[in-house]
């Protein structure tokens, strides 16, 4: 037979009553580390800041067109007013200075955007595009049309046999990175490494057996430049780079699902595999595309993301579009500097990148290994 139990109530504990919470108040809102507006005054001043260097690089250099004249001439040509420049002028700003100016831009669109989904894909602000083999890739294409003297599309012949080489090299380093239906990360990375060794290696054995003019053209554009930039150069890496830019950015939200680490990212709904071949094919589209018109330029798809993640946290749904319009305004200053610093002379592109990158590279490894305590 059942017994009841009888149990005598204990005194409550002391200290503050418990508060009651109001369970008909909407919860509140984890505080943002970021605010949006921050995202929209980068933006609205990398888009300003991008129309005056562009404006100050079509006047400036060893013919000069006042600002003036060319927003007169660009009205005059768009059917708004305006009127035209002289002959000479007018030829100057838009057979040499306009297409070079685009065309740095659309490069370092490119550049920006790809260091971006970089760092994005591999999870380290340590990454840029040429650490897979991209570039390199890219670079032994061309120096071995010009070495073994190509010409059977003509002067497209350095541009597609770079831009060729750059996707076989990535397809090649992304495949022996797998194992077992998945890509390791780490053996991605020491591929790429290896397979820059021996591209360099690829581009050192075509400069010894080229003649006195195709080393110099080697060098020349192994260094980067944009001298010989023209409208069909640009109309060249104009469907790439559109294309590129404009699927990259609908994955921002993967790729902040992807920074929580795989395992969460996978059972959020994230194919990581499938994520990371689209992901890495964009990356070679965007930088094979730039090394194929512009030559090697390196540390802008290190230097533009890891700044803007500084500035405006590591949320992908502005820092992709942001290193975007960060990179074109980068190489475009760089370039300007390229060509008016040493005038008459010209600073090789890649070189004035590198000399500035270099030493934040270091900076930033240097603040990296600080804050985590030492390398594992």
């Amino acid at each position: 037979m059942a017994t009841e139990t009888h149990t005598t109530p204990q005194p409550p504990p002391p200290g503050p009553p418990p508060v009651r919470k109001d369970l008909s108040a909407p919860p509140a809102k984890a505080p943002s580390v970021r605010p949006r507006s921050t995202a929209y005054l980068l933006t609205g001043g990398l888009l300003a800041a991008l129309f005056l260097i562009t404006l100050v690089s079509a006047g400036y250099g060893a013919y000069d067109i006042p600002l003036g004249e060319v927003v007169s001439s660009a009205q005059h040509r768009l059917g708004l007013g305006g009127a035209r420049l002289d002959r000479v002028g007018e030829s100057v700003l838009w057979n040499v200075r306009l297409p070079r100016v685009v065309l740095a831009l659309l490069v370092g669109a490119s550049l920006g955007c790809a260091g971006a989904l970089m760092q994005g894909v591999f999870g380290n602000p340590l990454a840029e595009p040429g650490i897979i083999g991209i570039s390199a890739g890219a670079a032994v294409g061309a120096v071995a049309s010009i070495a073994l003297g190509l010409s059977f599309f003509g002067n497209w012949t350095i541009t597609v046999c770079a831009f060729a080489a750059g996707l076989v090299t990535v397809t090649l380093v992304y495949t022996l990175s797998r194992s077992g239906g998945r890509t390791e990360v780490v053996t991605l990375i020491l591929t790429g490494i290896a397979v820059n060794a021996f591209a360099g290696a690829l581009i050192g054995l075509f400069i010894f057996f080229a003649d006195n003019a195709q080393i110099t053209q080697i060098t020349f554009w192994q260094l980067g430049s944009l001298s010989q930039a023209t409208w069909p150069k640009v109309l060249a890496v104009l469907p790439c780079t559109v294309l590129g830019l404009l699927i990259a950015p609908c994955y921002a939200r993967k790729l902040d699902l992807l920074a929580l680490g795989e395992r969460p990212a996978r059972h959020l709904g994230v194919d990581v595999e499938r994520l990371r071949i689209v992901l890495i094919l964009i990356v070679a589209l965007l930088t094979a595309a730039a090394v194929a018109v512009a030559g090697v330029i390196s540390f802008v798809g290190l230097l533009v993301p890891h700044l803007l993640r500084m500035v405006n946290g590591p949320g992908h749904r502005f820092l992709v579009p942001g290193s975007a319009l960060g990179g074109a305004l980068v190489l475009a200053v760089a370039d300007l500097a390229a060509r008016t610093v040493a005038e008459p002379a010209e600073l090789p592109l890649g070189v004035l990148t590198a000399l500035f990158g270099s030493p934040f590279f270091f900076w930033l490894l240097r603040r990296t290994r600080r804050r985590q305590g030492g390398w594992a």
